[in-house]
């Protein structure tokens, strides 16, 4: 374990590094932070950084720099994120506030982010899999044609055509919706095929066909793959850290271009709370000089999805955690509110 006081030189190196993006040496640490001590001993302490390799000495220069250790036991050692001021919540508040659709919800989230963190913002869109039913709609569109409108807890809306197998009439079609959405309105996507199944045994033997056709048709669309979908804004961002990137900045732009790759990242684990993968802790090697900072966020407590930032290693931790916090949070409460 590293002392109080080297651990404050840890803290002391990163931020003068993020901050100036030169390497750091013992004597403008000590002009720049209170550390108590002589600039011998934080020579010392520095040397101690480096053989346990948090810090690390650039060829060209005699200060150094936070290596991935480094930088991992400096977001693990915060006392706390960054709070956003009060004009900046408001301001996230009034541009998501406008957003009139799920679609919006997200672009606007993707704008923002990168906008706040100045680096590439990825949001992923709800998870039909997490999701839980709000409505179930059926329309009548012909005798023997319905359409069939999905609505999730997440304000998303999906909508498929229905052609019956025979006519079915006005009362049979409220009559399927009443039953229906009795059974399936505020359960999981998941738990759906098992509430319906014997649903068509309650209805008269000619209508069977077609609750069975329209209950099929509502199957499909919750299992449909397309849910696992992301968007990803401020990849310009990228080009103001040219020099912080070892050789070039293509490895990093290819991987973000693999939308599987990202959805990975952001979905390896469950837990809704704050994740940082710091370079190398990034399985995809094309990512290696980055760190991915993303949260859960969903309504009523219960992460439908994830978003977050990309950016190099040597980044505003405290700041970033808080602003993708932040927006998280606002993010879900329009959800709950949709």
């Amino acid at each position: 374990m590293l002392s109080e006081r080297r651990l404050q030189v840890l803290r002391a190196i990163v931020q003068d590094y993020v901050g100036t993006e030169e390497p750091v040496g013992s004597k403008a640490l000590t002009e720049r932070h209170n550390l108590g001590v002589s600039p011998a001993t934080v020579r010392n302490d520095m040397a101690a950084l480096e053989d346990e390799g948090y810090i690390a000495q650039p060829h060209t220069s005699a200060g150094r720099i936070p290596t991935d250790k480094g930088y991992r036991l400096f977001v693990d050692k915060l006392a706390g994120v960054k709070p956003m001021t009060a004009p900046e919540r408001r301001a996230i508040q009034n541009f998501l506030d406008g957003a009139v659709d799920l679609d919006d919800v997200v672009a606007r989230t993707v704008r923002l982010l990168a906008q706040l963190t100045r680096q590439v913002a990825v949001v992923q869109y709800p998870s039909l899999t997490r999701s839980t039913v709000r409505h179930v709609e059926l329309l009548s569109l012909a005798p023997a044609r319905v359409m069939l409108v999905l609505i999730t807890d997440t304000g998303r809306v999906e909508q498929r055509m229905v052609d019956c197998p025979a006519p079915f009439g006005e009362a049979s079609l409220a009559d399927l919706r009443a039953r229906l959405n009795s059974r399936v309105a505020g359960r999981r996507f998941t738990d759906v095929p098992q509430l319906v199944e014997d649903l068509p045994e309650g209805f008269d033997l000619e209508d069977r066909g077609t609750v069975s056709t329209v209950l099929s048709t509502l199957l499909e669309t919750l299992v449909e793959e397309n849910e696992e979908r992301l968007m990803i804004g401020g990849t310009a961002n990228l080009t103001r850290f040219g020099h912080d990137f070892p050789l070039t900045i293509r490895p990093v732009l290819e991987a973000l271009e693999e939308q599987v790759v990202l959805l990975k990242l952001l979905g390896e684990t469950q837990d809704p709370g704050m994740t940082v993968r710091i370079g190398h802790e990034n399985a995809y090697e094309g990512l290696n000089s980055t760190s991915i900072v993303s949260v859960g966020y969903g309504s009523g407590g219960e992460a439908v999805a994830k978003l977050g930032v990309v950016g190099p290693t040597r980044m505003d931790y405290p700041g970033t955690m808080g602003a993708v916090r932040a927006v998280a949070r606002y993010v879900g409460q329009i959800l709950a509110e949709s």
